[in-house]
């Protein structure tokens, strides 16, 4: 099943619909939101009101969430960039998780401007997410991978420039990770071919400017699947149903080596941010620029069949 939320001037949480496989109809879900069926409503979806479905109507599935939790599963995006500054790799990466808090009060819909100044060092980041039932505080791992309840792909947005003082103080991200996306629908796992309990296999497309940016396999190189997110959120305090959990950038070792980018048969990136470090571990300077005004991103997924799974994350930048 696919749901999605409608924007509404007058609820701030949009307004639930089943949305069809190929992402051409709408049909109202009977319950009022999300959230609301993630907390235990019923849906009753309601056939007299299908309708076509508007690319720009959508709000985030979630178009706020009591949490969002994102983490970096994918441990080789996280060594690039240590080496690229010369960072030794702390063995605990690969078995213990990083995880930060974001914002989570009001999520960018996934056609809504990216807005900011430029000098920010403004980067897209291609994610796969999860939607969370309620854990208990120190969950199993297998309890963890049964509250899984939605999957759907998020735009990461991180401000590059602004990162390294922010970390340097040491208490974490605020300024430089502003408003995210996601992707128009979220799916429940039973519907997704890809998906193996855990973690989703296939590839993210990323389009910069129209063009070939990313092309990922989401199932490749995850270092931590969504179960060990999970738990690993959960070690110390319980997660409200409705609780976001990212993925992280998708990234793929490519044979061990640096990526590709995509014109040359490759994987290429998910963010600009991991190209910037190849260029430099390469060359010794990136050279490629962060998103400028009027740069697009598009990102995506489709089935074997080139059907898009969770519709298209297009975003445009724009002056504040």
């Amino acid at each position: 099943m696919k749901l999605g939320s409608l924007k509404a001037s007058n609820a701030p949480d949009g307004h639930l619909v089943v949305v069809s496989d190929d992402l051409s109809q709408t049909i109202s879900a009977g319950a009022s939101t999300l959230q609301a069926f993630l907390d235990g409503a019923a849906l009753a979806p309601d056939e007299t009101t299908r309708a076509p479905a508007d690319p720009g109507s959508f709000a985030s599935p979630l178009p706020r969430s009591y949490q969002f939790l994102d983490g970096s599963a994918y441990v080789n995006h996280v060594e690039l960039v240590r080496k690229a500054r010369g960072a030794e790799m702390p063995e605990s990466f690969w078995s213990d998780p990083l995880m930060y808090q974001g914002g989570s009060d009001s999520f960018l819909g996934p056609t809504d401007p990216i807005s900011g100044h430029p000098d920010w060092g403004i980067d897209f980041e291609g994610e796969v997410a999860v939607v969370t039932g309620p854990v208990r505080m120190g969950a199993s791992l297998e309890e963890a991978k049964h509250a899984i309840r939605l999957v759907m792909l998020c735009n990461d947005v991180s401000l590059r420039n602004l990162i390294p003082s922010e970390l340097s103080k040491g208490f974490g991200f605020v300024q430089s990770k502003p408003a995210c996306s996601f992707s128009p629908v979220a799916v429940t796992p039973d519907a997704l071919d890809g998906w193996d309990g855990s973690r989703l296999h296939g590839t993210l497309n990323v389009n910069l400017n129209g063009a070939p940016y990313g092309r990922a396999d989401a199932g490749v190189d995850m270092t931590f699947d969504f179960p060990t997110l999970i738990a690993h959120a959960a070690k110390t305090r319980s997660l409200a149903a409705g609780t976001i959990i990212g993925s992280g950038t998708v990234s793929n070792k490519l044979g061990g080596g640096p990526g590709k980018p995509v014109s040359e048969g490759g994987a290429g990136y998910s963010c600009i941010a991991e190209q910037r470090v190849v260029e430099t571990i390469l060359h010794g300077t990136p050279k490629t620029p962060f998103l400028q005004h009027g740069d697009t991103v598009d990102i995506w997924m489709e089935d074997d069949t080139g059907q898009n799974i969770f519709g298209t994350i297009s975003q445009k930048v724009q002056a504040l």
